[in-house]
């Protein structure tokens, strides 16, 4: 099961693509890490889906990993007399805490905090910005608006807050119980939504404990004014480009995706690109040449994934959304032009044994026209620093912790398999040389690198490199 790519590619889970059978066919058909989304799943539904996937991993015996989703908080308006009331342009259109029905001059917003925060000039965005509003004034649980963009406004619809930073945590009572329940069962990333701030992040690593990593969802304005933060207290990002371009104008949405990818790999962290991105196959069988282009920038950019949503969940093509996704995603890593544009993007390593190692087994590996560079990795930050450096060489990581193996299923070019840890330096370049033999990467009289931390199972220890012949028999 050797992927011919780098980038990884993460499926969502979800009616069309719930089965057990279904979910081997996306995983043979491309799909590296399966999203279970919780704002559409109960903690059994949650548990089943977890087995289905780890009975794939072991019919197949690579790791996979899987996401879970948290749902964050849903602001939305109250309830209207008749369900509805049309908004005309110009009119004034009043948020308010008194909880009878609405009408065309005034509904309940059932979230006190948001009343408290808003402030005159802020903006104020109803079912996914479909009608726009403009605070004027303030008061004491009420906020009177100008509408800016009018139209039918109905019960319960969605609200969002570009302008306004609200001082909520970004986890609800559902979203702790959902945490706790996927870490117990074994999950390995949580994304987390309606991240404004990287205390957020803070709150899910003080429930995780590290028995999962987190992922910050680039969402909200807030949190692209303070990425640098948020990158720092993340192990990784997700541009999620249906919500920021809500919230965002749309033109801006390109460079923010650039942004937020380039800064996410000067620091090494991983990066997911999500959203739309083969959207029309939820319905048709191939999608269009835009979408294409789309998927192609994003592997371009040297994101660590693309990510599917409803086109693997719910549409009417899941296995032809990944093998389509696996087909485009080979094509632009074999373009002439692909590798130039990773090398340009490429940060200076940081001021680091264990990142100077990385860099410099990149620069020997493809010096010398190595055939894999091989990283024995407890935590996995081994392979996390070579995959920062996006070598053109094939990159292994060899790891005791299935954990691990199963985190770094997301990183770029990362090739995980899970052995016992070496015993010492002979038998680090000796079982290096038999993976690499037997996966596939190289043959009797090609060379390996090996990168290792001494003493083994020393996390983040990365100190010493080595240089391997694979002989005959696949050994060192």
């Amino acid at each position: 099961m050797r992927r011919m790519r780098r980038v990884k590619i993460l499926a969502t889970l979800g009616p069309a693509s719930n089965e057990p059978a279904m979910i081997a066919r996306l995983f043979e058909a491309g799909a590296d890490v399966f999203r279970i989304n919780m704002s559409h799943m109960s903690k059994d539904e949650l548990a089943e889906r977890v087995a289905a996937i780890r009975s794939v991993e072991e019919k197949y015996g690579r790791p996979i990993g899987i996401l879970v989703d948290l749902q964050g908080p849903k602001l939305r308006v109250g309830t209207f007399d008749g369900d509805a009331a049309m908004l005309a342009a110009g009119d004034r259109f009043v948020l308010d805490a008194d909880p009878r029905p609405g009408n065309a001059k005034r509904v309940h917003l059932p979230h006190p905090e948001i009343l408290e925060s808003l402030e005159a000039g802020h903006t104020v965005l109803v079912d996914d910005g479909k009608i726009r509003l403009v605070v004027e004034s303030v008061g004491k649980g009420k906020a009177v608006t100008r509408v800016v963009v009018g139209g039918k406004i109905s019960n319960r619809k969605g609200v969002s807050l570009p302008d306004t930073v609200i001082p909520v945590s970004a986890m609800t009572e559902k979203d702790r119980t959902d945490l706790e329940a996927a870490v117990n069962i074994g999950v390995d990333w949580i994304a987390l939504s309606f991240v404004q701030r990287p205390e957020d992040i803070a709150e899910v690593r003080k429930i995780a404990r590290g028995r999962a990593l987190v992922m910050a969802k680039i969402e909200k304005p807030q949190a692209v004014a303070r990425l640098d933060e948020i990158i720092e207290a993340a192990d990784a990002l997700m541009v999620a480009r249906g919500d920021l371009g809500v919230e965002m104008p749309l033109e801006k949405v390109p460079g923010i995706q650039k942004q937020i990818t380039r800064a996410a790999r000067r620091l090494g962290k991983p990066v997911v690109v999500a959203t739309q991105m083969l959207e029309s196959m939820i319905t048709s069988p191939v999608p269009t040449r835009a979408e294409v282009s789309d998927v192609g920038t994003a592997v371009f950019e040297g994101a660590d994934a693309v990510m599917l949503s409803a086109e693997s969940a719910a549409g009417q093509y899941p296995v032809e959304a990944v093998t389509t996704m696996n087909r485009i995603a080979e094509e632009i890593e074999g373009d002439p032009n692909y590798r130039a544009i990773i090398n340009g993007q490429r940060a200076e390593p940081e001021a680091t044994g264990a990142d100077a190692i990385a860099a410099a087994a990149r620069t020997i590996a493809e010096t010398l026209d190595l055939k894999a560079i091989v990283a024995w990795t407890a935590s996995g930050a081994t392979g996390l620093r070579i995959a920062r450096e996006r070598p053109q060489t094939a990159v292994l990581a060899l790891t005791p912790n299935v954990s691990t193996a199963r985190r770094l299923a997301l990183v770029w070019g990362v090739h995980a398999i899970v052995t016992e840890d070496a015993r010492d330096v002979d038998d680090m370049a000796t079982r290096a040389c038999q993976q690499a033999y037997r996966d596939d990467f190289a043959k009797p009289g090609q060379r390996i690198i090996i990168v290792a931390g001494v003493p083994f199972g020393t996390p983040g220890a990365t100190n010493m490199v080595r240089v391997a012949f694979v002989n005959s028999e696949g050994g060192a």
